[in-house]
């Protein structure tokens, strides 16, 4: 047989295929094939049903045996990661704080020489000692320190103990701190802690944060300050209305802050713990000599170009010259 007659014969039986239905292929049994014949002879059957979808499978490496992370496209490395968690700090607050020290070296603002450590009597017995710490703490609130260091003097010619005090009637202790601020609740507040401290604490003062907090007029700042003076103890910053303002003048808080405990809590969280011990005197000082509560003295202030409530300030005084 001729090649032609060879060709000629294969296209005829191609032709005659198509018209029967029969498709002719090379691999015949194949799934591929199967299925176009049952789709042509078979329109209303929905072939795809059933079928299982092929899934890739992701296989994930232990935490730590990575040494990238991926995110969006880019690779993150384990110090810039570190970085991110990296505890916040306000900008330049060493250098702020090192200036604080060089303007208060004199160490002469009323809170020196009139705080709670300097009134109380340095000679009496550890217990009255800390009972004094605590009472003077108790009525500086809502008072300026010498109105405080002068009610304390009178108490002390008075008797300054736990049993004394007792014995003391509402009105001679009235008249022996006159003129604190709201000196008639303070009686209270002085009379009810005595009796406390007589029959839970045996004549002393509580020696935790927490015990502390239960007596009557006494809060976190007043607590965390008797800890450190009565009981040498550092359990957290104390924080008035000095050390709150001065925060936020700062910028040493993340987010500006409206009572002082949140302030508190804000330093904390980033102020090195062997900087509580000095943090509470050392800005209440600077609080009554320069960052003033108005007027504060930002020309003369070495932190002036650090601080933003500075900076705003001269720049302001500058331009109204």
């Amino acid at each position: 047989m001729s090649d032609s007659k060879y060709f000629e014969g294969r296209r005829q039986t191609r032709l005659s295929s198509r018209k029967s239905g029969i498709v002719s292929l090379k691999n015949p049994s194949s799934p591929s094939s199967k299925l176009s014949s049952v789709r042509r002879n078979n329109p209303d059957i929905d072939t795809n049903k059933g079928r299982k979808r092929s899934y890739l499978k992701i296989e994930y490496e232990s935490r730590e045996s990575v040494k990238t992370i991926v995110l969006d496209g880019e690779k993150k490395s384990e110090d810039s990661e570190k970085r991110e968690n990296k505890v916040w700090q306000p900008q330049h607050w060493n250098q702020v704080l090192t200036n604080i020290r060089e303007m208060r070296k004199e160490r002469d603002a009323p809170v020196d020489t009139m705080g709670c450590d300097r009134i109380a009597d340095q000679n009496a017995s550890p217990p009255v000692f800390r009972y004094q710490v605590l009472l003077s703490l108790m009525l500086s609130s809502q008072t300026k320190d010498q109105i405080t260091s002068a009610a304390m003097e009178k108490l002390r010619v008075h008797g300054c103990n736990i049993e004394n005090i007792l014995k003391t009637s509402d009105q001679k202790l009235g008249e022996l701190i006159h003129p604190a601020g709201f000196w008639k609740k303070k009686v209270q507040y002085i009379k009810r802690t005595s009796e406390m401290l007589r029959d839970i604490y045996d004549g002393d003062i509580p020696d935790s944060v927490q015990g502390l907090c239960t007596l009557p007029g006494v809060g976190p700042k007043m607590a965390h300050i008797v800890m450190m003076v009565a009981w040498n103890k550092v359990t957290g910053i104390g924080v008035d209305i000095h050390v709150h303002r001065i925060s936020n003048r700062l910028g040493w808080v993340k987010k500006p802050t409206k009572q002082p405990e949140e302030t508190r809590v804000a330093l904390e969280d980033w102020l090195p713990r062997d900087l509580w011990r000095e943090t509470n005197g050392l800005l209440v000082g600077f609080g009554q000599q320069t960052c003033l509560p108005v007027n504060p003295k930002c020309i003369t202030c070495l932190n002036n170009r650090l601080c933003p409530h500075g900076r705003a300030s001269t720049r302001y005084n500058l331009v109204n010259k």
